[in-house]
């Protein structure tokens, strides 16, 4: 028994030191240390615990919030923060390189790139800006705008700044006042409907309405449309209601709005007049 007992022990010994020549546990196999599994812990910012400041006057005109939300870390090159833009606020112009995401979370704004036409962008919408694309964004000249801006270092830089935007750049109405520009059919529609009897007022219909009034900076396209589905439910303008509500559609207006306006309306333009505007309503956001 001793004997046995003496032969295990030696067995032992001789495993041991053999383990211990090879260096022990690989750090392969080895449960991660203390240090390493805390640095790839999950990591969460609470809201409303990051310290915002305003934008420099050498980057932006007017007042402008900007709380970072996340930086770069080794080895990931993206940061970003949330910017709040009070109208008339803007960008000067920049560019980045290797672009920029905008996401709107709130009001309306403008962005606009080097030699192109001036955009309007709203809540929900999400911008893309490539690579090296000179451009500017900010609030309206009547809304405020906030939007969660996203980019990707190089070399530790994500932006270039430029000049800054003029008052006439930023108060530019769009180079084209044709209705190609506008995204909707209203001009060819009045060309149809009349421009062989009345030239004239469908020049005007193009020209003025849809070039020119509708483009004004002052309201945005959401905003007119509104206006205009209430006054024609209110003047009971079956026609006309259809084709604007298609156009209120394409500038961001809800279903669950328009229901609400045809809703408040029946007590101020009448029932009759309500009841023939849901009709058409529903046939247009189905």
């Amino acid at each position: 028994m001793k004997l046995v007992a003496t032969k295990i022990l030696f067995f032992l010994l001789t495993a041991g030191i053999a383990f211990a020549q090879a260096g022990g546990i690989s750090a392969s196999s080895a449960p991660p240390s203390t240090s390493m599994q805390q640095s790839e812990s999950i990591k969460i910012t609470r809201g409303g615990s990051q310290t915002s400041g305003r934008g420099p006057a050498e980057s932006f005109t007017g007042v402008v919030r900007i709380e970072p939300l996340f930086h770069a870390s080794d080895p990931a090159r993206t940061s970003g923060a949330r910017v709040t833009f009070e109208p008339g606020a803007r960008t000067a112009w920049h560019t980045h390189p290797l672009g920029q995401t905008l996401i709107v979370t709130e009001g309306t704004g403008w962005v606009q790139q080097w030699g192109g036409q001036k955009q309007e962008i709203r809540k929900g919408d999400v911008v893309w800006i490539p690579s090296g694309q000179k451009h500017w964004h900010g609030a309206t000249a009547t809304t405020g705008m906030t939007h969660i801006a996203i980019v990707e270092n190089l070399n530790a830089r994500g932006v270039e700044w430029m000049e800054k935007v003029s008052d006439e750049q930023y108060n530019a109405k769009p180079t084209s006042t044709s209705a190609r520009a506008i995204g909707c059919n209203e001009s060819s529609l009045a060309r149809k409907l009349f421009g062989d009897f009345d030239p004239k007022l469908a020049e005007i219909t193009d020209n003025v309405l849809f070039g020119d009034v509708w483009e004004r900076p002052e309201l945005s396209k959401r905003d007119r449309s509104l206006i205009t589905v209430a006054a024609l439910i209110a003047l009971d303008r079956p026609e006309q209601l259809q084709a604007h509500l298609q156009r209120a559609r394409e500038n961001g207006v809800t279903r669950d709005e328009v229901i609400e306006v045809i809703t408040h309306l029946a007590f101020y333009a009448g029932w009759p007049n309500a009841v023939n505007a849901i009709t058409i309503a529903k046939e247009t956001f189905q």
